[in-house]
């Protein structure tokens, strides 16, 4: 049942990604989806705690600051940029560039805080390195620079969320860190997401879906919903109740798959798709990211992989995704 829910949340991630490509489109800006995603993400944490365990409303103040950091750069930030991204980048090449955030959790322990890292690290740096020339065919400049930028900034920002996250939800219940670090990346994006400009009546204008579900048109809000209830918060909880039934490091090598499913769901949906050498690219890019996972010796905490953006929360309650 353990690799059923770490399916389903990766499922939901991949698919999350297109999802934000329409509303984004309908006119919502990156900054402004990401006031959205993470208030109504940090709502329905906040009704389950207060349901379940109404205590974990409180936390000590140095766990605030640190809960505080981590909203603002390993959710708030992390959010806007992968939504940015999206903008300029298809959907799995953003978060195919996100997802080397695993490698960089690797190399920031080794180098930074002395945790021992198996050998194969390296042939996973050269696999990344290569396959992301390939699938941004390099020698084409057939990438948006920006987007790609953005994309790393991505990555970075997820790295933030990994490293201080995963020492912080080892005495606090993943569940409150969701509720505060939405909490706290809504309050920041409060005061610069134009939120205000957003006019009321957007929500129900009708949009199409674009791609190949052109066709279909539906009011703003539902694509909206989707992106905070099943693009944010339901796989939160899949992924937390997967990492009740395995290990943290297996956990990570299956939501890997977040990627393969946002190139399918793209493909189908949006018509989104690569050619056969960057194909290839992405695969070993996933080779890589997967060496990287296992390379660590001490294996990344399990609420903090239930936590991931992804495009976080953190996976994405995050990633984001």
């Amino acid at each position: 049942m353990g690799y059923v829910y770490a399916l389903l949340a990766a499922v939901l991630f991949g698919a999350n990604g297109s999802v934000t490509k329409v509303v984004i489109e309908a006119g919502l800006s990156p900054t402004q989806l990401t006031q959205y995603r993470v208030l109504g993400t940090a709502v329905i944490a906040g009704l389950v705690l207060l349901a379940t365990n109404h205590r974990g409303f409180r936390v000590p103040r140095r766990t605030l600051l640190f809960l505080a950091i981590l909203g603002v750069t390993g959710v708030a930030l992390l959010q806007a940029s992968y939504a940015a991204a999206l903008e300029r980048l298809p959907v799995g090449i953003a978060l195919l560039i996100e997802y080397t955030a695993v490698l960089m959790v690797a190399l920031v322990g080794f180098l930074f805080l002395g945790e021992k890292v198996r050998a194969r690290i390296w042939v996973a740096i050269g696999c990344v390195l290569v396959g992301l020339a390939v699938v941004a065919q390099i020698w084409t400049n057939a990438l948006d620079p920006l987007g790609v930028a953005l994309g790393f900034v991505a990555a970075i920002t997820l790295t933030v969320y990994f490293v201080v996250g995963e020492r912080q939800v080892s005495s606090t219940p993943p569940l409150v860190v969701a509720f505060w670090t939405m909490t706290f990346a809504a309050l920041f994006w409060a005061f610069f997401s134009g939120w205000w400009a957003v006019r009321p009546a957007i929500l129900v204008h009708p949009v199409s879906l674009s791609g190949n579900l052109a066709a279909i048109v539906v009011p703003v809000w539902v694509p909206l919903a989707w992106n905070i209830l099943l693009g944010t918060f339901a796989p939160f909880w899949l992924s937390f109740h997967a990492l009740k039934r395995m290990s943290a490091t297996a956990a990570g090598v299956v939501a890997t798959s977040e990627v393969v499913f946002a190139f399918l769901v793209a493909w189908a949906w949006l018509g989104e798709q690569l050619d056969g050498v960057q194909i290839v690219g992405a695969v070993v890019v996933l080779v890589g990211i997967v060496l990287a996972q296992t390379a660590r010796a001490n294996s990344v905490v399990d609420a903090d992989l239930a936590l991931r953006p992804q495009e976080n929360i953190s996976s994405n309650v995050g990633r984001r995704s």
